[in-house]
């Protein structure tokens, strides 16, 4: 099968989506499918030999216009290109496959707004939206894919397939929901006394110290906030402590610890160049986010072997039957249910059960039962193609 990915950039160093199709590309390649990017900048020694690359100037201007000059850029290109199968990752109208692993734009902004607690302060946002070009640029670019074209859409969890008929109608003929998945010799069991060892060492944790793990980029939208709020709620004998991973900016949010007497307790660890010592150096993970697709840091953790609380505004949660794995609350707000949340975790009975479950709960969906699922999916598209 000859297939064209298009996405603008694909750096797998700089993680996300573009390492996702890096690994993609090499699977394709591997089974002896013909692999094209059409892009503006790649890493072609992380890419896999024998992949064509056909390059796209990359878009100037605004920000809200960028994705509709590449999309428009993408679509020149394949007008004289014979391809079995198209496939976007992002902002591109015209395709055969779209698959957004970053979700709906439509249903994001919308969540975004649940971060603010004050409905009054919401109401402002969504105000202030409404009339901001980026909004209604990606708004009207995600109209332009789902309701035009109406390709075979691959959504990362029932999450997400929900948004796509809630949204904008979608046809569940037209919705496959395939998630994602990690590679379990990722996190190899033997390597975990080693790394807990070097993390504890390196953040300031004893042995026996129960810590929870918090991983993300955008911290409020992750629910960073309330967490803290509940762990200020959470008694303080025994100590419960808390990993802040991701953004290297942390100031303010240590400040904000401060503020609420818990700074003893929490550990901004900023950038980690290798999120495996934070995940083996912690008991649990806690994310509880106000949006997150299908949230790879979820998949990773119970991976790891790491009891869980989440959100159901995560697609992740769907791997979890709670309470076996850990929680999943229905408003990251509700610090209080959190708190109790995390005063569970202190039980090294009750984490080493739900530890257990958490590895079970994903062993049965590796990226091998990722891709066949995915490559039936574009198989599907081709045939719709050739029968159109």
């Amino acid at each position: 099968m000859d297939i064209a990915f298009c996405f603008e950039s694909v750096l797998p160093q700089r993680g996300g989506c573009e390492t996702y199709i890096a690994s993609l590309a090499h699977r394709l390649v591997a089974d002896g499918q013909r692999v094209h990017l059409y892009g503006c900048r790649w890493d072609e020694s992380a890419l896999p030999a024998g992949m064509q690359f056909h390059p796209l100037a990359a878009p100037r201007g605004p920000r809200f216009l960028r994705p509709w000059l590449f999309a428009a850029a993408c679509r020149r290109a394949l007008a004289g290109a014979v391809h079995d199968v198209t496939i976007g990752f992002d902002k591109i109208a015209g395709l055969d496959v779209l698959y957004p692993q970053g979700g709906l734009y439509a249903a994001s902004a919308e969540h975004n707004l649940l971060k603010y607690k004050n409905p009054w302060i919401r109401h402002l946002v969504r105000a202030i939206k409404a009339i901001d070009p980026a909004h209604r640029s990606f708004s009207a670019i995600e109209r332009a894919m789902y309701c035009r074209h109406r390709p075979l859409v691959v959504a990362i969890s029932d999450m997400v397939r929900g948004h796509f008929q809630h949204y904008y109608g979608y046809n569940p003929a037209d919705l496959r929901v395939v998630r994602i998945a990690v590679n379990p010799t990722r996190f190899d069991e033997t390597d975990r006394p080693r790394r807990r060892a070097e993390g504890r060492d390196r953040w300031g944790f004893a042995p026996d110290a129960s810590v929870g793990l918090f991983v993300g980029i955008n911290y409020r939208l992750k629910g960073l906030e309330p967490l803290l709020y509940a762990l200020k709620r959470v008694p303080p004998t025994p100590a419960l402590y808390l990993l802040v991973v991701g953004r290297p900016e942390t100031a303010r949010w240590q400040r904000f610890a401060r503020r609420l007497g818990i700074a003893d307790r929490v550990r901004f660890a900023g950038y980690c160049d290798d999120v495996r010592t934070a995940y083996f150096a912690s008991d649990f993970l806690v994310h509880p986010t106000f949006y997150d697709p299908c949230s790879n840091v979820v998949v990773e953790a119970l991976s790891c072997g790491l009891p869980v609380i989440t959100s159901r505004y995560n697609g992740a949660s769907e791997f979890m039957h709670p309470p076996r794995e850990g929680f999943v609350i229905d408003d990251p707000h509700d610090d209080a249910h959190l708190a109790r949340c995390l005063t569970q975790m202190l039980d090294p009975a009750w984490r080493a059960q739900c530890a257990s479950a958490a590895r079970r709960a994903v062993q049965g969906w590796t990226f091998e039962h990722h891709y066949r699922a995915l490559l039936e999916v574009f198989n599907e598209a081709a045939a719709r193609k050739r029968a159109a």
